[in-house]
């Protein structure tokens, strides 16, 4: 039987658990494949699919010099700047601005997070436990209270006005503040991680309360989408919205919206010896094909690579190196709230069931992940189902719905277009119109080609969707992620690191909770989901979760599908050392911080 405390301690059963840098290693899957940035078609939130079609260096690569204890990094080559892409602006540069991933991805090169995922080359980065970045160790007695004491010595970034002064306790109970200000986005992740009271004792240690014991307490600190740590300055010395100031592995440099961000590597980084880089240049090129363009003339060094070109670039250019890995990604129907629709044919769970019988799962895999192809050139690929958690967490929190475990609401999974189409006939529902609505700009071709199938889906059962796409930054993720829109939307679900957060979000007070649905089933969810945050069991938690997804399923609140279950394919030009995969939206440190280029 697992045990959260047991695997975060390395063992140490002593009354009181501490929790230090050195103890967080973890154990993982050996011989995992690698990502660097994310692709094409996902926020950067990956796991291993199982192989990459060919043989690379390994992580450190082939430098000319050699590691020794007093120059563990003598056989990295220093220096150089890594040119990788992105599709789009983010709404804000202001780490505590907005919910998007490309907020909170921009945000990890400048800031910082009491803890940050573990990443060995050889660990599946969803098994990855948590390690120290800010601090130096955590301590609790009883897993609602903790103790964080703070590296001493690391500054923030010597930019006007802070100056390059150090990091203080007074800094993380102020981040704290911000974070949960009644007018932030990120109010509901303090909630839902149970974060009641955050003090500063002195300039090195703060203590953290939770309303109970947490499961998840340091896996909450190494999320990306919470508590960044900002300077007090933040409060009236510098516009974020215009300026980034933090601890981080890079400064930001220059920021042109629509072009391109320049970051240089901090010379004074904590990490002592590292990045490897000069820095990095992240240009903004929207359209897949000018970015796949750049990366075939070597103008940028990592790229997303949709399946349908895997293997004509790797023909064409056999030094790229490849990665390929299941994304822990969660695409889905999600249906207008109650209180904005209240007479909505999707108030009955009958229509809802038949819009997930309407869903060629298989055939989205084959047509937009290119699966029998790849399979069929020696590709071990990524072919299960995503469940209300997502497939790429593995055997550890997903529940297969095509498994014996789903019971009897994996009927709700199979294609059966015949069966959906006599239920929305039955309900009186044949020829209903309603928007259909999903954003067209920001996830790139994959996910625009399977939200045009889904689409065609529905209008395969007899009902008539119009189609509405939106602009993801001054639309989707302002107004209908939140809950605040009619008809039918498809997107992505936030990519959480931690288990834990997906459920909160998708049926409790988040003010992102998408449907906002009520009812007995919606209770029984939310007894789960706090027994499950300070259930420290394993194997009981697992449980909690399992049941989760099978209510889900039996009701189908949200309809899962499988854009972001496939393979996503990365190139690396054959220059790229020091290769690592992270989950959520680290990538900037847990990933290019080890990064280094072999020329």
């Amino acid at each position: 039987m697992s045990n959260y405390w047991q695997r975060a301690t390395t063992g140490r059963m002593t009354r009181r658990r501490l929790i230090r840098g050195g103890a967080m290693a973890g154990a993982g899957l050996a011989g995992a494949a690698l990502i660097g940035c994310g692709d094409d078609d996902e926020p950067e939130a990956t796991q291993v699919a199982g192989g990459s079609p060919t043989s690379t260096a390994t992580a450190e690569g082939t430098g000319t010099g050699t590691a020794t204890p007093e120059d563990p990094f003598g056989q990295v080559k220093r220096g150089g700047r890594l040119s990788v892409t992105v599709a789009n602006d983010p709404p804000t540069i202001d780490p505590f601005g907005n919910l998007s991933f490309l907020t909170k991805g921009v945000g990890n090169y400048v800031y910082s997070r009491l803890y940050k995922v573990g990443n060995d080359p050889d660990i599946n980065p969803w098994t990855a436990l948590p390690t120290p970045e800010l601090a130096e160790s955590a301590e609790t007695d009883d897993g609602q209270h903790w103790t964080i004491r703070l590296k001493p010595g690391v500054k923030f970034h010597n930019k006007a006005p802070v100056d390059g002064r150090e990091v203080t306790a007074e800094d993380v109970a102020f981040s704290f503040g911000v974070l949960s200000a009644p007018d932030s986005p990120g109010l509901s992740l303090v909630e839902s991680a149970g974060w009641v009271n955050v003090e500063a004792v002195d300039a090195q240690t703060v203590t953290f309360d939770l309303a109970a014991p947490s499961a998840s307490f340091l896996d909450d600190l190494a999320d990306t989408n919470r508590l960044y740590v900002l300077p007090t300055e933040y409060d009236g010395g510098f516009d974020p919205r215009t300026e980034m100031i933090g601890s981080g592995a890079w400064i930001l440099d220059s920021y042109q919206p629509s072009q391109a961000f320049a970051f240089s590597a901090n010379p004074e980084y904590f990490e002592e010896g590292q990045p490897f880089l000069d820095g990095v240049d992240l240009s903004i090129i929207p359209e897949y094909a000018n970015r796949l363009s750049q990366f075939q003339a070597g103008n940028t060094r990592v790229e997303g690579i949709n399946a349908d070109d895997v293997l004509d670039l790797r023909a064409e250019q056999p030094d790229v190196q490849w990665r390929g890995l299941q994304s822990a990604l969660l695409s889905f129907f999600y249906f207008s709230p109650e209180d904005v629709e209240p007479d909505a044919p999707w108030r009955d769970e009958r229509f809802r069931q038949a819009t997930s019988l309407a869903v060629d799962r298989a055939g989205i895999m084959v047509s937009s992940y290119n699966t029998q192809t790849l399979k069929d050139a020696g590709l071990d690929v990524a072919e299960n189902w995503n469940n209300l958690v997502p497939a790429g967490f593995g055997d550890r929190w997903w529940l297969d719905p095509q498994s014996a475990e789903q019971g009897e609401s994996a009927k709700w999974f199979e294609y059966n277009p015949e069966e959906a189409s006599k239920m929305i006939a039955a309900g009186g529902w044949e020829g209903h119109s309603f928007t259909y609505r999903w954003p067209s700009n920001v996830y790139g071709s994959t996910f625009n080609n399977v939200a045009e199938i889904m689409g065609n889906f529905l209008m395969a059962i007899g009902l008539a969707p119009q189609t509405e796409t939106e602009d993801y930054a001054s639309r989707y993720i302002t107004n209908t992620f939140r809950g605040d829109f009619t008809g039918v939307a498809f997107g992505y679900e936030t990519p959480f690191p931690e288990v834990g957060g997906y459920f909160p979000r998708m049926f409790g007070d988040d003010p992102a909770n998408h449907s906002r649905y009520s009812g007995e089933a919606i209770e029984r969810i939310k007894e789960l989901t706090t027994m499950q945050a300070s259930e420290i069991d394993e194997e009981q938690r697992r449980e909690h979760i399992h049941e989760i997804q099978r209510i889900n399923a039996t009701n189908m609140f949200y309809v899962p599908s499988q854009a972001g279950a496939g393979a996503g394919w990365t190139a690396y030009r054959p220059e790229v050392r020091g290769i690592r995969q992270t989950r959520g939206y680290g990538n900037a440190t847990e990933n290019l911080l080890h990064f280094w280029l072999d020329v």
